[in-house]
């Protein structure tokens, strides 16, 4: 399995060597969104893009926000649309091409992305880019937590973005006020993350070297490196 092309769909179906674990998916908001929030980084009406299974979203939905969520893979939205109904939540949430979004010009006031920038190769990230410059109004905030060069190399993820990527790509229509290392919680242990890693490498055993290096939270899921990026639209 190359996890520089991954289906994101036969992902969220379980039809992956990973079988139905989703890396991403910790049943809840991802921690560092929720204290984005609590600083005031949303505001009006908030695009969730690459929003997954919408925990990220719902949480954003249940603070007052006015949410829509936009995914590539049906099987995630179809799941996101019945927990979102089960808990009352007046959220919008359809497929669309991340690099196009078509349908949603000058829309968002705010925009979360949440581990979906460091899935796109370079010219996707510039398309995307542009995508998001059109489909937000003027002022609108970009928030951005993307997987760093600081992730160990085993670790599978499609992309490392380095700082320099994020300023000369994403500055490319936006004026960034934040750029700094954080931490992203994944819904793996330590030996889950190991034994993922083995699956995506045919089996070849991983050295677990840099990935015990690795931090964990209180319920010992491990924390990776990303950057957390903020940014305006000019």
């Amino acid at each position: 399995m190359d996890v520089t092309d991954v289906d994101f769909e036969e992902m969220y179906q379980g039809k992956t060597p990973i079988g139905e674990k989703i890396p991403w998916d910790i049943a809840g908001p991802q921690p560092a969104v929720v204290a984005l929030e609590a600083g005031g980084g949303f505001h009006g009406d908030v695009l969730d893009i690459g929003c997954g299974l919408g925990e990220n979203a719902m949480f954003l939905a249940s603070r007052g926000h006015r949410v829509t969520g936009l995914d590539g893979a049906p099987t995630a939205l179809g799941r996101a649309r019945e927990t979102a109904a089960k808990r009352g939540l007046d959220i919008t949430f359809a497929q669309a091409d991340a690099t196009r979004l078509e349908g949603y010009e000058g829309r968002f006031d705010a925009v979360l992305d949440s581990a979906l920038y460091h899935c796109l190769d370079e010219e996707q990230r510039h398309a995307y880019v542009a995508a998001l410059v059109r489909a937000t109004k003027p002022g609108a905030q970009l928030n951005i937590f993307c997987f760093s060069d600081e992730v160990p190399e085993n670790f599978p993820i499609p992309y490392r973005i380095t700082e320099q990527n994020l300023r000369e790509t994403v500055g490319n229509g936006w004026t960034i006020s934040v750029l700094e290392p954080a931490v992203y919680t994944t819904a793996m242990s330590r030996e889950g993350l190991i034994a993922a890693v083995a699956a995506v490498s045919a089996g070849e055993p991983p050295d677990p070297t840099a990935l015990d290096a690795l931090d964990v939270d209180e319920q010992g899921r491990v924390l990776a490196p990303v950057w957390r990026l903020a940014a305006t639209r000019a």
